[in-house]
């Protein structure tokens, strides 16, 4: 009698078929949500609080944070695509003349599930953290630097809260200004400049603007008395703001949460542990949920399957947040909604096969 195959003809089938329909659900879900949260990046580089060159920084940032947030979803989506295409096309049923069951199923999906469930856990606990961290710095230092960009030749624009009001004409490629115009405020005090030429420069007491060749008119708004003088070269200093910065819980590394004994950390720990988990729990109540009702066409169990993945969802966030506030002890918001899912599986799997089946394979398990 020879030896069984580790990984046979049908586990090779189902998981690259899972494989290539987890890619496809998994980029889209990707690009909708980061294509949303990406607008509004967009419309604060409008504004000159973000630059050209953090964009796209910022839009791999985000895609990895996507990527890892949304793999349980797509995962549990595929499965019940593939497995409802095998109910359709009575693959299924020539796997149970076969003598393949419910084990044979699993043995099938969970080959592919475990090793998606360690990279998940690897993006949830360590990539995604550094990606939170490394976005906010960047938008940090753009946000200091938000006065200092955004001169455009051939338009106004507005620094230090409306205080310099800056028109240039022509910007060259080494980033010298033409005929600069500049209204410079000071308390109540007005100064209009022009000058030839304009550059900016870093000087020991923070950066400049270097008016060259030019004129300069200062005084109150409605008053008589003015001061007019040609200068040779005049700075204008341009205001950076200056903050600590504020990273949030997300972006924390997750050794350090684990060393806290803070509730938030631990709550913070408790929502990146249900990214891994919630790909097993989903992937394991997928199996019986994707058994095609009479009624329900070819995927007709997939509006059950969103309902269960946002009630689990919104679960997790609420657990969190009670543990948060101290509602429900630590240990349970970890594994109170899990074995709440764990429950709904097993009575899937009961309502598929039958009690009896359930009862058997269950006492099973705890002989061996």
């Amino acid at each position: 009698m020879g030896r069984r195959k580790l990984v046979t003809v049908l586990d090779k089938m189902v998981a690259l078929d899972l494989l290539r329909t987890l890619l496809a659900v998994w980029s889209v879900i990707v690009v909708i949500i980061v294509s949303r949260q990406f607008i509004r990046i967009l419309d604060r580089a409008v504004e000159g609080q973000v630059s050209n060159q953090t964009l796209l920084t910022v839009l791999g940032l985000k895609t990895i944070i996507a990527s890892a947030a949304f793999l349980p979803a797509a995962l549990f989506m595929a499965v019940l695509m593939v497995l409802g295409r095998m109910y359709r096309d009575q693959e299924m049923s020539a796997v149970a003349s076969a003598g393949g069951g419910a084990g044979t199923v699993y043995r099938s999906i969970f080959l592919l599930v475990f090793p998606l469930s360690v990279l998940s856990a690897g993006l949830s606990f360590y990539v995604s953290p550094w990606a939170e961290a490394m976005m906010e710095e960047l938008m940090h230092q753009d946000k200091e630097s938000a006065d200092l960009r955004g001169i455009a030749a051939g338009k106004f624009s507005e620094y230090s809260q409306g205080d310099l009001v800056f028109y240039v004409e022509k910007i060259d490629d080494d980033k010298t200004m033409h005929q600069v115009f500049v209204q410079h405020r000071q308390g109540d005090r007005l100064a209009i400049i022009n000058a030839e030429v304009g550059r900016m420069r870093d000087l020991p007491d923070g950066r400049y603007i270097v008016l060259e060749n030019g004129e300069r008119i200062q005084g109150q708004p409605g008053a008589v008395n003015y001061v007019l003088e040609q200068f040779s070269e005049y700075a204008v200093r341009m205001d950076t703001k200056e903050s600590a910065t504020n990273f949030g819980k997300e972006s924390v590394a997750s050794d350090t949460l684990a060393g806290s004994g803070q509730i938030t950390d631990i709550a913070e720990l408790q929502r990146r542990f249900s990214i891994p988990m919630g790909i097993m729990l989903l992937s394991f109540i997928a199996v019986p949920l994707a058994q095609m009702s009479p009624r329900g066409g070819v995927y007709g169990n997939m509006l059950v399957g969103f309902l269960i993945y946002f009630s689990y969802g919104n679960l997790i966030r609420v657990s969190q947040s009670w543990v948060m506030n101290q509602t429900i002890p630590a240990w349970m918001g970890i594994f109170g909604v899990n074995t709440l899912l764990l429950l709904i599986g097993g009575v899937l799997l009961a309502r598929l096969y039958g009690w009896q089946w359930l009862v058997m394979k269950v006492r099973e398990k705890v002989r061996k």
